[in-house]
C-alpha cells in the first residue's frame, strides 16, 4: 500500500527543505519516546516486582498477625479484645503527595505525620502475651501496606503513561514519518521532472536557433 503524501504541499525547493527538517525532527522524536517507552516498560515491570513481593510479606503477615488475635479472643474473649481495641491512640493523618519516576507523576502517600510510638494503651493485667503480639504485627503491617498502595498507584500511573507512549510512537511511525517521506519522494520527482523538461526545451530551443543560423 502506497504511502499518502502530505496533500496542499508546493513541490518547489522550499517546501523540500522544510519536509526535510521535518523529517529529522520526526524520527528523532520517535526515536526518544521508543527509548522513554522501552525505559517505562523495563520500571513497570520492576515496581510490579517489587509489589509482588511485598504482597507476598504483607499476606504472610497478615496470617500471623490473625492468628494472634483470634488466639487472643480464644484467650481473653471477643467482648474484653473488643473493649480493649477501642482504647487505642490515633495514628496521625495520612495526606498525599507526588513523586516522580522517569518524569511521571506518581501518587505518594506521605506518612511524616503518621505517629510511631509503640507504646501499649493498655495494662499488662487485663490482657495478654497473644493480644501483645497481635498489636505489635498489626503495627508493624501498617507501613507495608501504605508502601502497597505507592507500589500500586506507581504501576497504574506508569500504565497510562505507558499506553499513551506507545500511541505517539505509532502515530509517529505509521502516520506522520511514511506520509513525510511519501511528500518529499514526491516533490523530488516533480523537481526532477522540471529539470527534464526544462533541459529538453533548452535544447529543442538551442536546436531552434542553430537551425535559423544555417
Amino acid at each position: 500500500m502506497a504511502e499518502q503524501k502530505i496533500e496542499g504541499i508546493n513541490p518547489t525547493r522550499m517546501e523540500l527543505l522544510e519536509i526535510g527538517k521535518k523529517l529529522t525532527l520526526a524520527e528523532k522524536g520517535h526515536k526518544l519516546l521508543e527509548e522513554k517507552r522501552d525505559a517505562l516498560v523495563e520500571r513497570f515491570f520492576s515496581v510490579i516486582e517489587e509489589r509482588n513481593q511485598l504482597s507476598k510479606e504483607v499476606d504472610a503477615e497478615f496470617k500471623d498477625a490473625y492468628l494472634s488475635l483470634i488466639q487472643a479472643q480464644m484467650i481473653m474473649g471477643e467482648n474484653k479484645v473488643e473493649e480493649i481495641s477501642q482504647l487505642a491512640y490515633e495514628f496521625g493523618e495520612i495526606s498525599f503527595g507526588k513523586d516522580n519516576i522517569m518524569g511521571v507523576k506518581i501518587p505518594k502517600v506521605d506518612i511524616e505525620n503518621l505517629k510511631k510510638d509503640d507504646k501499649r494503651f493498655y495494662g499488662f493485667f487485663e490482657t495478654c502475651s497473644k493480644f501483645d503480639d497481635a498489636q505489635m504485627r498489626f503495627n508493624s503491617l501498617m507501613n507495608k501496606l501504605l508502601n502497597l498502595a505507592d507500589l500500586e498507584g506507581g504501576i497504574k500511573s506508569l500504565a497510562v503513561e505507558i499506553e499513551k507512549t506507545k500511541r505517539r510512537v505509532n502515530v509517529l511511525e505509521n502516520n506522520l514519518i511514511p506520509s513525510l517521506h511519501a511528500t518529499r519522494k514526491y516533490i523530488e520527482m516533480q523537481l526532477e521532472e522540471r529539470e527534464r523538461e526544462d533541459f529538453i526545451r533548452r535544447k529543442r530551443i538551442k536546436a531552434l536557433m542553430e537551425s535559423k543560423k544555417a
